[in-house]
Parts: C-alpha cells; sequence; structure tokens
C-alpha cells in the first residue's frame, strides 16, 4: 500500500474490523462503541471514563500516572539532551531509513535493519499465511514509525507507549496523519497492564522497549494475552548478553555516564535493562513458550564489535537478535 491522502480522525474507540480492542484500565472490560468524534468512553461495568486528549488514548490509571511520572520526567530530558525528535516532519517521514539530522544515525542504522528483518522473516509470512492484513501491536512505539511503516505496508497498528511528547513521544505521531489511509491508534499504557482485550492481535512487537520492562514475565505474558492463539510475540532491538556480569557491566556504565552527562543516574524505573539466556528461558519456562531467534546482519562494523572489545580488554558488548514466541495454540 502506498501513502495515501486523507487521514481519518481516530476519535472513537480504536477498532480492527469488528473486533474492539481498547478495554477499560481499571476492570479490562472492553468499552462501550461510541460516536466517531468522542473523545471519551464510559466503561459499561464499572463506569470509569478513559479519555483521549491530543489524539491519544489516556489509559493509566491515576496512581499508575503519578508512579511512572518521575521516570517519564528525566527519560524525556535525557532523549532531549541527545537531541532526538526534530521541527521537520521530513525527519519522521524518513525514518528509520535516514536520520536526515545525522545525530544518530548508527542507531536507526540498527532499527532499519530490523525493520526490514522482520519484514521479510516474519511479517510479510505471517500475513501471507493469514491472507489479509495483521493486526500488529506496536509497544514502546515512541514517535509512532513503526506503524506508520507497517500502515504502509497496508497492516493495521496500534502504537503504545508510556511517553506522550511532541518531539520524540506519541505526540510526534502527528506527523504521519496525513500520510496513511486511516491513522493509526495511539494508546498511553504501561508494558505491565495493556487495555486491550484477550487474543485480539496476530503480532505483538516490542520496540526497542523491553529492556525498559520491570517485571519480563508479566509485561511477557500481557503481549501473550492481547495476541491470538498462532500469532507471534516479539523482542527486538533489547541488548543481549551471553553471560549477566557483561549486562550488570553495561547498567552500571550507563548510570555512571548519565549522572556524568545529565546529573541523574537514569534509574528511576527498576527496569531489567538486558537480555540473557537464563533470563529469556526462564520466561518460556514461566510462559510455556519457545523461542525462535532470528539474527540480523548490521553490517562488518557492528560483527567486529567483540573481537575489538577482547583485544582492547573492554567488556564484552552487546548483541541485537530477534526474539520470537509464537502464541500457544
Amino acid at each position: 500500500m502506498s501513502a495515501t491522502q486523507t487521514a481519518v480522525d481516530p476519535g472513537s474507540v480504536p477498532t480492527l474490523g469488528d473486533v474492539t480492542l481498547l478495554a477499560c484500565w481499571r476492570c479490562g472490560a472492553p468499552l462501550i462503541e461510541v460516536r466517531a468524534d468522542v473523545r471519551s468512553s464510559v466503561c459499561s461495568r464499572c463506569n470509569t471514563v478513559t479519555s483521549r486528549e491530543g489524539g491519544i488514548w489516556r489509559c493509566l490509571s491515576p496512581d499508575r500516572a503519578s508512579f511512572f511520572q518521575p521516570f517519564l520526567a528525566a527519560y524525556e530530558f535525557i532523549r532531549a539532551a541527545e537531541a532526538r525528535g526534530s521541527n521537520d516532519p521530513a525527519y519522521y517521514l524518513a525514518l528509520p531509513f535516514k536520520d536526515i539530522t545525522g545525530k544518530l544515525s548508527e542507531q536507526w542504522f540498527i532499527r532499519a535493519n530490523t525493520f526490514r528483518h522482520l519484514e521479510h522473516h516474519l511479517v510479510t509470512p505471517l500475513a501471507a499465511r493469514q491472507f489479509r492484513p495483521l493486526r500488529i501491536l506496536d509497544l514502546g512505539a515512541g514517535n509512532g514509525w513503526l506503524s506508520y511503516r507497517l500502515s504502509l505496508l497496508g497492516h493495521q497498528p496500534v502504537a503504545v507507549d508510556l511517553q506522550t511528547g511532541n518531539s520524540d513521544g506519541l505526540g510526534a505521531a502527528a506527523h504521519y496523519a496525513t500520510h496513511v489511509s486511516s491513522m493509526f491508534p495511539l494508546v498511553q499504557a504501561s508494558l505491565d497492564e495493556l487495555p486491550f482485550t484477550e487474543g485480539t492481535f496476530d503480532l505483538a512487537i516490542f520496540n526497542a522497549s523491553f529492556h525498559y520492562s520491570e517485571d519480563f514475565v508479566r509485561s511477557l505474558g500481557e503481549a501473550i494475552r492481547c495476541t491470538r492463539r498462532g500469532g507471534s510475540v516479539v523482542i527486538a532491538d533489547t541488548p543481549w548478553y551471553r553471560r549477566e556480569r557483561s549486562g550488570l557491566e553495561m547498567v552500571e556504565e550507563k548510570h555512571k555516564n548519565f549522572q556524568a552527562r545529565y546529573g541523574i543516574s537514569s534509574n528511576s524505573l527498576a527496569s531489567m535493562e538486558f537480555l540473557t539466556p537464563e533470563r529469556l528461558k526462564a520466561m518460556a519456562a514461566g510462559l510455556g513458550i519457545q523461542w525462535r531467534i532470528l539474527k540480523p546482519f548490521y553490517g562488518l562494523n557492528w560483527a567486529l564489535r567483540p573481537l575489538r572489545a577482547k583485544l582492547q580488554r573492554r567488556r564484552t558488548p552487546s548483541k541485537f537478535h530477534i526474539f520470537v514466541a509464537e502464541v500457544p495454540a
């Protein structure tokens, strides 16, 4: 599908086909379908109101919103200091294939290679088997670039993130509205409490976000709950280390670096930060799944990083594999 002309105002409760997606953040009941121009929805079970502000469905309880506020403030401060985002809409439309600011080109090179690998080895084959566009949960969507690219391929994504800012959060997805045939829904929610009905999605992708989880089993379990039987849950672009010690050394280095550069250590949220074989094995055992591992090629320079680190007697660098778990039938 090519980019098209007129965006559809995502004012209604997010739906894909005849399936209601959004669930009440308080009790989990499906929300009442209402007029397309509505800016809120009332739960038929507990009467809780879910509102849509700035085009984003706000699905955090007041307590959770307060809990995440220190993390969001620190995160937005650091992202701004790293010069993420742009005032130029062309910046967002070029992602992930080009960073027109030139400031984080190496990171976007990784994202682009991951996206292409997912497209060719997972998304396209799954869509071919289903004979229809896929319903895809974009977890940790950031500015919405992945949902945008999936929309252009003809799929039906829903973008989820905690951050709602207009530079690097869900608010930035407004740049895509006139370039897709139907604007994908934007939802502010926690990875540990996803406000969607069970078994709705064909595919759930943790988009460079799984390492922010406070509880890997809980976050993965939520994604599995929201994915239909036979669908898949994907962890992409989360650091992987063969040994726990290497990951812990990375975390220590990161906190020290952030403290020196920004005056904060970036640990306001007790994130898990990285994956190891042991952590993946524990998740598989706890949730009754099996992992399939995809290994994109990120270029010779990336491939030589472990050798350079060994020669320089530095800690082993991370790898970015793609971990795929099929939801048991």
